[in-house]
């Protein structure tokens, strides 16, 4: 399996040791896909949030968690039961990883696990050679985060995604207008207490020159369930244009620039932020 990692190696312009741990988590996160596939996950499940816009629509910023949510909800979902098929899968092309499940003090809706790997170990498996991986301190693990909603909020549709490497394979996934949604209720109800989430903005940014098209119904249904709104009324998008502003009126624009900076080639793309460019940009939201 050494030839099929080289190939996914290959897509990457790796000239830095942080260029060879994200094309290495990238990697990874493919394979676990695969792994998920071969398990009949997606027949339950699909793939949303940064990761899937990176991986299955060509997003140009680095993600780390695989986000997912089931097609309806299941009281009794169990993501422990994946994770055999996950190591399996990561073991079959040379990977040592294990999967740890998240035991939370509070229950919710939302399960997750972690897939833990020794960095130096995984970069030697990517041949990514003994200079690149001297230069990562001894101990250092990576982690990925998995998480699944198990009580979704409804009203979105999927579809099917196909993957060529490191073998062809399919993945479920919200279709754009609704992961444009997923991510405008992120931008607009996710509480970081004193943090700004700078990749929101920036998912923002993309989905406005790309694919500006959001689902508004399903954005309502994500909003009612969070409690963010709860009006008999349906939510319009006067009242989208209402909460966006709000939030950039209240936006540290630096402090949202300087969190989304690790996972971006290209600074020179964040030099236009600041509230009037989102205030603009915005404007090319369309609802559907």
């Amino acid at each position: 399996m050494q030839s099929a990692v080289a190939q996914m190696l290959a897509r990457y312009d790796c000239r830095s040791s942080d260029d060879y741990v994200r094309a290495l988590r990238e990697i990874l996160q493919e394979i676990a896909l695969l792994g998920l596939w071969r398990s009949k996950f997606f027949e339950k499940a699909a793939f949303y949030g940064g990761t899937a816009l990176r991986i299955l629509y060509g997003l140009d910023r680095f993600s780390e968690d695989l986000d997912f949510s089931l097609l309806e909800p299941l009281p009794d979902f169990d993501l422990a039961g994946y994770s055999t098929a996950l190591e399996k899968e990561l073991k079959a092309f040379g990977f040592d990883v294990r999967v740890e499940q998240k035991n939370k003090s509070v229950t919710t809706a939302v399960q997750s696990a972690f897939l833990k790997a020794d960095t130096v170990n995984q970069l030697l498996v990517i041949q990514a050679g003994a200079d690149i991986a001297r230069q990562i301190p001894p101990g250092q693990v990576i982690r990925i985060k998995l998480e699944v909603d198990t009580d979704p909020p409804g009203g979105f549709s999927t579809e099917s995604r196909y993957l060529l490497q490191p073998l062809p394979f399919s993945v479920r996934s919200y279709t754009l207008p609704d992961l444009f949604a997923g991510k405008m209720h992120a931008l607009l109800c996710r509480r970081w207490k004193n943090r700004v989430k700078g990749r929101d903005w920036y998912d923002l940014v993309w989905y406005c020159g790309r694919h500006p098209q959001l689902h508004l119904a399903h954005l309502e249904q994500r909003m009612r369930q969070s409690g963010h709104w709860s009006a008999e009324t349906p939510f319009t998008a006067e009242a989208l244009r209402d909460f966006l502003q709000q939030a950039i009126d209240q936006l540290d624009v630096d402090q949202a620039r300087n969190e989304v900076l690790p996972f971006v080639r290209d600074s020179a793309a964040l030099e236009v932020w600041s509230k009037e460019f989102f205030a603009d940009i915005m404007q090319r939201i369309q609802c559907l």
